[in-house]
């Protein structure tokens, strides 16, 4: 008899039993972060010998940007100006040449294109793929052939043209 009542119970619990259903959803947004370093906010090209016009200058900026996106991405850039001007003179921002390169952390499966700046945003780095961390070294090139050989201002030493440049970042 003992049996039969804790199997009543047994039978009787079971059947009281209720299932609810809960709807689990995960939501995942875009998140692209792009960090100047900071030992770099500045690029001099500085122009301080006869080869130096002639040849042009390179500042080669090792780990420049570091990146973080949850997916693929583009990083732009462009200038303030279409020129920088001095005392009545002119440099074109288009005679500036940036080319980016994989840096320490490189992006598996990046396109780097090099570019001439401009005032309007340019792809410098494609990525079909996301990361953590990921660093973009870039080299900024200013012209040769003596192309800033009449840009000098007498008093001015060193006469300095200046333009800020805007990097961003997109979901692609």
């Amino acid at each position: 008899m003992k049996n039969l009542i804790i199997a009543s119970f047994i039978v009787l619990g079971l059947s009281t039993v209720q299932a609810q259903n809960v709807t689990l959803n995960v939501k995942l947004r875009p998140i692209q972060t792009l960090v100047i370093n900071t030992a770099q906010r500045s690029v001099d090209l500085e122009y301080a010998s006869k080869d130096d016009y002639k040849n042009g200058v390179t500042s080669t900026n090792t780990d420049h940007l570091n990146i973080y996106s949850t997916g693929g991405f583009e990083v732009k850039v462009k200038s303030a100006t279409a020129s920088m001007t001095n005392g009545g003179k002119t440099i074109n921002t288009n005679s500036i040449q940036l080319t980016p390169t994989a840096g320490t952390a490189a992006l598996t499966g990046a396109t780097y294109t090099a570019l001439n700046l401009s005032a309007d945003d340019k792809v410098l780095v494609t990525s079909t793929t996301g990361g953590v961390d990921k660093k973009i070294s870039v080299a900024y090139k200013g012209a040769g052939a003596d192309a800033y050989l009449d840009n000098y201002i007498a008093g001015q030493t060193p006469t300095v043209y200046t333009t800020e440049l805007t990097y961003t970042i997109v979901s692609k």
